[in-house]
């Protein structure tokens, strides 16, 4: 099955950013386009929105403008777009389903961010069970020049971080791109140490050892699968958040993981995926993993 890289499109700068980096995945990776628009029939008093139809007629022009030059700078690119008629949160969610990757776009920096990376954003990155990537309105071409890496964060087993790094390397290998990736490591309280975890750290020669070890067995299977992906190993004591921000200082794309958890307000998606989404300056992926 073929998946495309999917956008979603609402006529806002961050989303004409987010297109235009969906359009140039796509094409280095081979893949279809789906531009998705979603919106819903408003009624208001002080102004006159005009009926369903004549809304549906304004979307749809406004998503085919919104396409127009894409398509011009992408000749060759097959693309589709599509107008849902639903809230934005649950269309892009549905949208992402049959996605390689879903593509939105991202407001700025700072602490406003968090609301509205929370608002739409964080419901979708939450829900969906594909890769979601947040674009801001800045992002530029140029940014993803050679010299510039991939950067993604490692943690747990092979097994928990598989999915994030795959997407990593399949987005490094389609644009000649290094990969860069980080185990982040911080001292354990003295109660979590157990016989077996003691013997582990043991053999391995201690905790620096033993996270370097970790991290090259999880990267083994995905340096086999892609041999001419340049790797960097990063192994560093500190808060996962703090590290990857720290050393994506120059990297064209950050790739996180996240395990969604639900709460009384809603869903959450992590400390470490929301500061990174906080505070990085390029695009970053979120990645789901069960």
């Amino acid at each position: 099955m073929t998946r495309p890289i999917t956008a979603g499109v609402d006529g806002s700068e961050e989303s004409r950013a987010a297109l235009a980096w969906a359009g140039r995945e796509a094409e280095r990776r081979g893949l279809p386009l789906r531009v998705v628009h979603a919106w819903h029939f408003e009624v208001h008093d002080a102004f006159d929105l005009g009926d369903r139809d004549a809304q549906r007629q304004r979307v749809r022009e406004m998503a085919d403008e919104t396409v127009r030059d894409l398509a011009a700078r992408h000749p060759g690119l097959a693309v589709t777009t599509d107008l849902v008629e639903d809230e934005a949160a649950p269309a892009l969610t549905a949208a992402a389903a049959d996605a390689e990757a879903l593509v939105l776009g991202s407001r700025g920096q700072g602490a406003l961010v968090g609301f509205l990376v929370g608002s739409v954003g964080q419901q979708v990155i939450a829900g969906a069970r594909r890769p979601v990537v947040l674009v801001r309105a800045g992002d530029e071409p140029a940014a993803e020049a050679a010299g510039r890496e991939v950067v993604v964060g490692q943690h747990g087993t092979a097994e928990d971080s598989a999915e994030t790094l795959r997407f990593a390397f399949e987005t490094a290998a389609a644009r000649g791109a290094t990969v860069r990736a980080v185990r982040a490591w911080t001292l354990p309280p003295v109660f979590a140490y157990s016989p077996g975890s003691l013997k582990l750290l043991d053999e391995a020669g201690g905790l620096e050892p033993y996270e370097r070890k970790a991290l090259t067995e999880a990267l083994r299977p995905w340096r086999e699968r892609f041999p001419d992906v340049p790797v960097v190993e990063h192994v560093e004591m500190g808060s996962a958040g703090q590290v990857l921000l720290a050393t994506a200082g120059h990297a064209q794309l950050v790739v996180v993981g996240r395990r969604a958890r639900r709460t009384a307000v809603g869903a959450r998606i992590g400390s470490v995926a929301h500061g990174v989404l906080h505070h990085a300056g390029c695009p970053v992926a979120v990645v789901p993993h069960e």
